[in-house]
């Protein structure tokens, strides 16, 4: 084994270890950390918790001030992983006056209800019996509510600091006063912060969570504050890998939300500190009325993936059936795509992954043998190889996952065939990562990219594609990216085939993806991811891009819908090592 690779080729552990250290470091400085919900924050860490620093709390206050856009904020407490520390946010230690919440609550709904001339029986809704049963389906009955976001949309997070163009806040997509019902996964949990915005003592909520044995699900349940109404879900999960996914299902009166995040439900990532920025998709559905209740065989493709990847996550089978009560016509123009953690042999492993991926692709008739330009925005880079590359572009075309393993497979194809898609795929795809210097010369410097996470060794390694990576730097200038997003297009002008952009949870990594493989005794394909991600394939039709069948740059083909937050085509890094990439353990 390669003396410095301690962690025996793992990239998650690797990974999750670096997170350790900071939040150790943060743990130095202070005692008065806050108790999380899950594990600690980054992309591609497995759980081997026996061997790993202890300290995986997150941060639970905003800075009290920001600062104006672009001001340096190098001297502040302002790292993800290591926040100026307030009280401690463990659940039952909270002492929060339940009474004090609800009038004032009350309050506000009695001022917004002077403002709008809604019917006296919007605000006079009973409150489902909550269980782990709980359907997601409004107890109003006829009521059609204006839909913010009908048909989808995506938007950044609100940064501090910052002019608000194309930016949502976490208030703004929770709806507070509103709220019934909240299910929320998350890879990370800020307590404290997540109890200031959602009222658990009136609304119904469910986390699905990381937990890495009985005895911690027991003592997340015994922390929860008393008389709230919080449930949990505990996705089964394998030796490594990680919870990694961020979906938010919001119940409101007379519609379901549902939200993909690329950011976890902590502070900064909603772009409170004003140091780094995440994506969010979102779209309403509206309650059907009963005599239009599907079965659950209608839901369509969107919310039949979504069903499939919510039960194998273990959400109760009431729950996830309740979707059927929603219209998901307006969502069956994206698709829902998952890594599901485990491996997955028969017909399953073409509905994960990569393999879901391109399944999903040539679902929505945008599968091509034809050149496509891929740009992939990271915030984690893992030990990547061009197989893994390969299996991303050719997914991106529709493919299924088979053509990349039949050429890795193939008699002499571990030498040829990924050699030969180095070749073909550096100009067709562009990997996005920050430079130490893009760190450094940040809004929050070094101490902001707590989250953002490379090592050397992967980076040095023989087989890592240095010459598909570009410098990532936002167009909200000194502000670090955390989002997730991948951004297909077509090579020639005058393609018909509509571009896309993929949403969500994965970085680029085996661990988010999967590696499909020959199953030992029957020769069969066998897909094995290590991690849960969740994302949406957004389409971007050529009159949505503006477009007139010309030859454009990738951010034009995707301004109309996608706010792209980085620089394209970004500054190469080359094959040289004159340009280093961020890297956690160095900086």
């Amino acid at each position: 084994m390669d003396d410095l690779d301690a962690f025996d080729g793992d990239e998650d552990a690797a990974l999750r270890y670096a997170i350790a250290l900071s939040l150790q470091e943060a743990g130095n400085a202070s005692s008065e950390q806050p108790i999380e919900l899950s594990s600690d924050e980054d992309e591609d860490k497995p759980k081997k918790e026996a061997k790993l620093p202890s300290a995986t709390k997150g941060p639970k206050s905003p800075p009290s001030k920001q600062p104006p856009k672009g001001a340096p904020l190098k001297d502040q407490a302002v790292n993800p992983q290591e926040p100026t520390p307030s009280a401690p946010s463990s659940f039952a230690a909270l002492g929060l006056d339940r009474k004090k919440m609800e009038e004032e609550r009350l309050a506000r709904l009695r001022k917004r209800k002077a403002t709008e001339s809604e019917p006296d029986n919007q605000d006079r809704r009973q409150r489902p019996k909550f269980d782990n049963e709980t359907p997601i389906n409004p107890v109003v009955k006829g009521v059609s509510p204006n839909l913010p976001y009908p048909k989808g949309i995506v938007k950044k997070t609100w940064a501090a600091g910052f002019p608000r163009v194309d930016d949502i806040k976490i208030e703004e997509v929770l709806q507070k006063d509103e709220l019934e019902l909240a299910v929320v996964s998350s890879f990370q949990w800020d307590d404290l912060w997540m109890l200031s915005k959602i009222d658990f003592f009136r609304t119904h909520v469910i986390c699905i969570a990381f937990a890495s044995n009985e005895a911690q699900q027991e003592e997340m349940k015994a922390n929860a504050p008393q008389g709230a109404r919080l449930k949990f879900c505990f996705p089964p999960m394998g030796p490594t890998g990680n919870m990694h996914s961020k979906l938010q299902l919001l119940k409101f009166p007379g519609y379901l939300r549902i939200v993909v995040p690329t950011g976890n439900f902590v502070p900064y990532d909603w772009g409170e500190t004003g140091v780094i920025e995440n994506m969010v998709f979102l779209i309403d559905l509206p309650r059907l009325d009963d005599s239009k209740i599907q079965s659950s065989d209608d839901l369509g493709p969107f919310g039949d993936e979504l069903s499939y990847f919510l039960r194998a996550q273990g959400l109760s089978e009431k729950l996830v059936s309740s979707l059927r009560k929603y219209d998901f016509s307006e969502a069956n123009r994206y698709r829902f795509v998952h890594s599901i953690g485990a491996s997955h042999v028969g017909d399953k492993w073409q509905r994960t992954g990569y393999c879901g991926l391109g399944r999903a692709v040539k679902s929505l008739g945008l599968d091509t043998t034809k050149d496509i330009e891929v740009d992939f925005l990271a915030s984690s880079l893992g030990s990547v190889n061009m197989d893994l590359v390969s299996a991303i572009y050719y997914a991106a075309q529709g493919d299924n996952g088979m053509k990349e393993y039949n050429i890795r497979t193939a008699k002499g194809g571990k030498n040829k065939g990924p050699t030969q898609a180095k070749l073909d795929l550096k100009d067709k795809f562009r990997i996005y990562f920050p430079s130490r210097d893009t760190v450094m010369q940040s809004r929050g410097g070094r101490n902001a990219a707590g989250t953002i996470c490379a090592q050397s060794k992967w980076w040095d390694s023989a087989t890592f594609p240095r010459e598909l990576i570009r410098d990532c730097k936002s167009v909200r200038p000194g502000l670090l990216i955390h989002s997730k997003l991948m951004m297909v297009h077509h090579s020639h002008s005058g393609e018909s085939k509509a571009a896309y952009a993929y949403v969500g949870s994965a970085n680029i990594s085996e661990s988010a993806w999967g590696r499909l493989v020959k199953e030992r005794g029957t020769g069969n394909p066998k897909l094995t991811c290590r991690n849960w991600e969740c994302g949406v394939i957004v389409p971007i039709s050529s009159q949505d891009s503006g477009g007139d069948g010309s030859h454009q740059s990738s951010q034009s083909k995707f301004h109309n819908i996608i706010p792209v937050p980085m620089e394209i085509p970004g500054e190469a890094y080359g094959a040289t090592k004159s340009k280093r990439p961020w890297f956690f353990l160095e900086g």
